[in-house]
């Protein structure tokens, strides 16, 4: 039997958080649409490139922003010494390219961890609070509005793959 992406439910925001909290929740309601956009494929649907002449898949961005969830919260942010996922000098795109169905699974809850282990990371810092960037002071306001962004780009390229893999379009 294959494994089969659980179903998710989106967090609501509130509308008149703080700064804090409300980037927090646009961090978390992109995270879980890119989830949400794998809810209910099975792990050779979300290995499958369903886009012509691209190599991205469904599994291959949730790797990917499992990547850099660790690379900029983790190890920019927190300094934490830790491996980076999947890429290597050598193999700088493993993340979308070295995909196997019997290990979404893995990769899927490994996602979730990194999200877990990135939020913990930064559960004390205040959004002002700064790290070295390329020689120059940046805030950890900086790295949720990456965050953000990355992940609404990602979402877009991940609503095109499904689509292209069973037609479900929307949200």
């Amino acid at each position: 039997m294959t494994w089969t992406a659980p179903p998710v439910t989106r967090p609501e925001g509130s509308l008149t958080a703080d700064e804090r909290a409300m980037t927090v929740d646009f961090l978390a309601w992109q995270r879980s649409t890119l989830l949400l956009k794998c809810a209910g494929l099975t792990a050779e649907q979300l290995v499958q490139r369903s886009v012509a002449h691209s190599g991205l898949s469904l599994l291959g961005l949730v790797r990917h922003l499992g990547k850099v969830e660790r690379i900029w919260f983790r190890e920019r942010f927190a300094g934490q010494s830790v491996d980076r996922l999947y890429s290597t000098e050598e193999w700088k795109d493993a993340d979308f390219e070295d995909l196997k169905p019997e290990q979404a699974e893995a990769d899927y809850a490994r996602f979730l961890d990194e999200c877990r282990l990135a939020d913990e990371a930064v559960a004390d810092a205040s959004l002002d609070d700064t790290f070295m960037l390329n020689g120059e002071a940046a805030s950890l306001r900086l790295i949720y509005l990456h965050m953000i962004e990355e992940y609404a780009r990602h979402n877009g390229h991940a609503d095109l793959l499904r689509e292209g893999i069973d037609g479900v379009t929307g949200e």
